[in-house]
């Protein structure tokens, strides 16, 4: 069978991939055309175009690029009609992917969404058109099964959460030979995942870095992004003062004694590898305010809100500062604090329902697309 997928950022790359990967082995004629990354590639097929084109954070930038995404929403439909899928699997990225599949359901294509867009976070009123254009839903997060089901009436799949696959299939990282190849000394680290896109590295990186002196037990290494070109971190490193490491922030991660995380997919990742962070999230002002009187949350990361409560510290723009942040990593770095955090990490695990969330999608897609 014929599938098109489309993921416009880096957790969409790596959950898009082992989708893929997945339905290879229910669907050995599989034929792949999509948006994605360099994971995605490696599962074969053709690349439409790399999410590094369509990485826009914020109103403000969106607005900023409105002609670049009303382009490629136009390009992406021609693609489509021109391949002819017997399925579209939009995976998260609702800005973009929701505008397609209103077109695609009208065009009588089937649609199927691996990720739910968070729509019990802000733009709730979207539900109308996802009972509208789309034919299947597939969920990660253990309460968006209720959410979609008890207040909305819209049947839904809850698969688990993909990042459990992803995490136990990392191959343990050998940290003498790691090290070695870094260029990393024997102090125990502190991981530096200041996001993926420029914008909120530019934003969060200065302000992580600022306590790295405080600190001299312990060697600072950032998390480069795929995304990103290594050129791009240059000018926010000082000389000896941290290290940069491109493309390996789940061997990073494994290593670490600790981390400063921006909010998003990274904090739930983290999480998973039982690693005590401190969350922060620092956006344009403008953003920010908008922001603050559309979502209605109680937290912004993704531990909190399947946990219900807070599990890990957030830093939220005014609060994300030198003082506070400092304040906050010494907390985590004492042991009574680690281990309190290590009993919710294994609960976390728990509520997520377990490994197979790429396996069980594709079954589900393959089967209901051979059904119909």
């Amino acid at each position: 069978m014929k599938y098109y997928l489309i993921a416009g950022e880096a957790s969409g790359d790596l959950h898009a991939s082992n989708l893929m990967k997945a339905l290879k082995e229910k669907d050995p004629n599989a034929e792949f055309r999509f948006w994605g990354g360099d994971l995605m590639q490696e599962q074969g097929g053709e690349l439409v175009k790399h999410y590094r084109e369509l990485a826009f954070m914020g109103f403000a930038e969106v607005i900023a690029n409105l002609k670049t995404i009303l382009r490629n929403i136009k390009f992406c439909k021609e693609d489509i009609s021109k391949f002819q899928p017997d399925v579209i699997i939009l995976v998260d990225y609702p800005g973009f992917n929701m505008r397609i599949a209103k077109w695609a359901k009208e065009e009588d294509f089937r649609t199927h969404y691996y990720i739910s867009p968070q729509i019990w976070a802000w733009k709730e009123n979207r539900i109308k058109a996802i009972k509208r254009d789309i034919d299947q839903m597939y969920v990660i997060l253990p309460f968006e099964k209720q959410f979609y089901e008890e207040k909305h009436n819209f049947p839904v799949h809850f698969v688990g959460h993909p990042l459990i696959d992803a995490i136990a299939d990392q191959n343990l990282v050998d940290a003498k030979k790691f090290k070695k190849e870094h260029d990393l000394n024997d102090k125990p680290i502190i991981a530096l995942l200041p996001g993926s896109r420029k914008q909120e590295i530019t934003k969060m990186l200065e302000i992580m870095l600022s306590i790295t002196v405080d600190f001299p037990d312990y060697q600072f290494i950032i998390a480069g992004a795929p995304s990103q070109d290594k050129d791009f971190y240059k000018s926010f490193i000082k000389k000896n003062q941290v290290k940069l490491v491109m493309n390996k922030t789940y061997e990073i991660l494994s290593l670490s004694h600790a981390a400063l995380v921006t909010s998003g997919t990274a904090t739930l990742e983290t999480a998973l590898f039982k690693v005590p962070e401190v969350v922060c999230y620092k956006g344009s002002f403008i953003s920010y305010h908008i922001a603050k009187q559309i979502v209605n949350l109680d937290y912004i990361s993704l531990v909190n809100l399947i946990m219900e409560r807070e599990v890990v510290t957030e830093l939220i723009q005014r609060k994300f500062n030198k003082n506070s942040l400092k304040s906050e990593l010494t907390k985590i770095l004492e042991d009574d604090q680690r281990t309190k955090i290590y009993e919710d990490y294994y609960l976390l695990e728990q509520k997520l329902g377990g490994k197979g969330a790429s396996k069980k999608t594709a079954e589900l897609i393959f089967d209901t697309i051979n059904k119909s």
